[in-house]
């Protein structure tokens, strides 16, 4: 499932052909996706001018003029993909319809707006736009790993008595939001930590220290267009490229790059989950 930065990604791609545009016209093809889609959606979105595009956690938000956000979240397989807009020297033709294209907008300018979902694990909703936060699947999350809140007394906080793997904590949205089990391997093999160890052992100081590092990782993340690994596209289409610089996460039994380091890296079940780290540097 994409992450934070795979999110960002696909939030930035698509801000040049739907900020501050008109929605012309706007094609609903299925009454539903992973739960049902709001009724009269095609209506409700039809004619409306996308004041701001924003993201919260792993969730796209449209304010739309009317008063309404549209909630996007990609699912497992989602794609929304970006046809007959500029970029760069390039404009994207527009591609014959696709039989898992649930929702087009077509916007102001020309530009075609596509989500696209094979296995229909997204979702889309259309919210009052003051009460978006209070969404059942927004109310809960924590603070933006990359906003102001989140600062290392708040995570040492959250995180001190607790006597659940680290790993676990960070994968807790609501302690942080957006971080998936991608970059809470990455981030750990940095921070030196071991997925396995209770989050309340940190102390303080080390607890408050991997603020940084999160940020490090994500942004990082970002720069490079997110992971690819399967299903996930930037909204032009083309690949993410992060996978590329991955110190642990799928390279089990392949060295260690910490330098002088001759461990191998090892790979754990956690909750269903693998997590990969490095024995001899993660403690």
């Amino acid at each position: 499932m994409p992450e934070l930065p795979e999110v960002e990604t696909v939030r930035r791609g698509l801000e040049p052909a739907m900020a501050g545009r008109l929605i012309v016209e706007a094609r609903v093809n299925r009454p539903d996706l992973r739960w049902p889609l709001p009724p009269r959606m095609a209506e409700r979105l039809k004619g409306q001018r996308v004041l701001r595009l924003r993201r919260r956690s792993k969730y796209i938000l449209a304010d739309l003029s009317g008063g309404e956000s549209l909630l996007i979240h990609l699912g497992m397989s989602g794609r929304m993909l970006v046809s007959g807009a500029r970029v760069c020297d390039f404009v994207h033709d527009h591609p014959a319809p696709a039989r898992h294209d649930h929702v087009v907008l077509e916007m102001e300018g020309g530009a075609r707006v596509t989500f696209n979902d094979a296995r229909r694990f997204g979702a889309m909703d259309l919210v009052p736009t003051e009460a978006a936060d209070a969404h059942p699947l927004l109310a809960s999350l924590g603070p933006e790993p990359l906003g102001n809140a989140f600062d290392g007394a708040y995570l040492a906080a959250r995180l001190a008595g607790r006597r659940t793997p680290v790993k676990a904590a960070l994968l807790d949205q609501r302690i942080v939001a957006g971080l998936g089990n991608i970059y809470v391997c990455e981030v750990l093999f940095r921070a030196g930590l071991a997925p396995v160890r209770l989050a309340g052992s940190l102390g303080e100081a080390r607890a408050a220290g991997l603020v940084p590092i999160i940020r490090e990782v994500l942004s990082e993340a970002i720069e490079a267009g997110g992971s690819s690994l399967r299903d996930y596209r930037q909204a032009d289409g083309e690949l993410g490229y992060f996978q590329h610089t991955f110190r642990v996460y799928g390279r089990e039994g392949q060295p260690c790059v910490t330098p002088g380091c001759r461990g191998l890296v090892g790979r754990i079940v956690q909750s269903g989950r693998s997590s990969f780290h490095c024995p001899e540097c993660q403690r």
